[in-house]
């Protein structure tokens, strides 16, 4: 292994032309941990390597959540068959360029990682967890743009990032991957503003679904369908014994846009249901 890049190793792993996928710790609705935890479950995929702490993330402020600290961290699975490398990290806390080059170099010697994907959440105000999720890429190449329009992902996406503020993690990754010739892809899925702390399993199941149908994972989806089902009858339930709740929710049907006081109500009622968490 080599000693220059900033990584403890578990076990020696190689692969052949994989596809890396990438969510970060801190995202809208914890989608992109989610995502990566689920698929890291459902698949069995082994851990082979995680970020040195001391290179790249900070222990102050650490926060707590149900009395477990949660300690940054930057973890790396694989599984053999597929040729998949996931990754579920914390964004390091300074030297981005120095933190994602190394990942990329990693899995480009230890994985012959030829594609790349990060997953994550993007807030929506406007519309309520009964429509469906929009999954919005931004890609790095014309060639993997032709292989997303193969896939009924929508094209033709147009951002630009606010003057004095930095790209995103993810946006930025694809452009260190480019400067390495890896082909890559920015998915985001939409998630009720209301859902972006308790986690939106079907934004997850919107994701994964591409990623499976991508890849050939041959992923049961089953268990998704029957937790976003159970998650919107809880909610039915909740809009009967609270009438303003059903009224916010309503307006959201009706694409009529909320006061503060009514998202902020929306928020706690639906998070004092579900708590905070992602899958597992």
């Amino acid at each position: 292994m080599d000693q220059e890049l900033p990584f403890v190793f578990n076990r020696e792993v190689k692969l052949e032309r994989s596809s890396l996928v990438v969510g970060w710790v801190e995202d809208v609705g914890r989608l992109g941990p989610t995502v990566i935890d689920y698929i890291v479950a459902k698949m069995g995929a082994q851990q082979f390597a995680e970020v040195d702490p001391n290179e790249f993330f900070s222990l102050g402020g650490v926060a707590v959540e149900r009395d477990v600290a949660q300690f940054p961290e930057g973890r790396l699975y694989f599984h053999q068959e597929k040729n998949l490398v996931l990754m579920k990290s914390n964004a390091p806390r300074s030297d981005w360029y120095r933190f994602l080059d190394a990942v990329l170099s990693l899995c480009q010697q230890h994985c012959g990682m030829d594609e790349l994907y990060t997953v994550g959440g993007m807030v929506s105000f406007f519309t309520s967890h009964y429509a469906p999720r929009d999954l919005i890429h931004i890609v790095n190449s014309q060639g993997m743009k032709d292989i997303l329009a193969q896939h009924d992902v929508p094209t033709g996406f147009d951002y630009e990032t606010p003057p004095g503020q930095r790209p995103t993690l993810s946006t930025y990754m694809l452009w260190v991957a480019k400067r390495r010739m890896i082909s890559g892809a920015g998915l985001w899925s939409t998630v009720p503003f209301y859902l972006m702390r308790c986690g939106d399993f079907e934004a997850c199941r919107k994701t994964v679904q591409f990623l499976d149908a991508r890849l050939g994972l041959g992923i049961d989806l089953a268990d998704l369908d029957v937790e976003v089902a159970r998650r919107n009858e809880e909610i039915d339930k909740l809009k009967a014994r609270a009438p303003e709740i059903e009224g916010s929710l309503r307006k959201l049907e009706e694409h009529v846009t909320l006061s503060q006081e009514e998202s902020e109500r929306l928020m706690r009622g639906i998070e004092d249901l579900f708590g905070r968490g992602g899958w597992g």
